[in-house]
């Protein structure tokens, strides 16, 4: 295999400003949204020629948040306590503070979006 195998993510949002601001405030970004249609879509940042997957918010009618069903997508980062820091102020919900897995694969972190999902971190540190 020449990449890894996710390519692609959405998270399911009912208030597209308000998922906006939560993930620009934890993660200390900005996501640009586009209307196609009636979907709204809010791009995270992508990094050409970089590892790891990109992919967006999303709204609409098909698309369900939840914090109990589904996949669980994990953003990595430098250490999870930074963005968890942020997440309650952000509107957000912590679920599981900074917890490490093991010493060869590093910490996670859980919490519930303003939206109703359910997310998680995860780093080395």
């Amino acid at each position: 295999m020449e990449q890894n195998m996710i390519g692609w993510f959405e998270i399911p949002v009912t208030n597209m400003d308000r998922a906006k601001a939560f993930y620009e405030t934890v993660f200390n970004i900005k996501i640009q949204v586009q209307d196609f249609g009636g979907t709204l879509m809010g791009w995270f940042p992508f990094a050409e020629n970089k590892g790891g997957a990109s992919g967006s918010l999303i709204k609409n009618k098909a698309y369900q948040p939840s914090d109990t069903k589904g996949v669980l997508i994990y953003f990595s980062s430098a250490d999870v306590a930074i963005e968890m820091s942020r997440v309650e102020a952000a509107g957000g919900k912590m679920l599981q503070d900074k917890t490490q897995i093991s010493p060869d694969i590093g910490y996670m972190a859980l919490f519930v979006d303003t939206e109703g999902n359910r997310l998680a971190l995860h780093s080395r540190a």
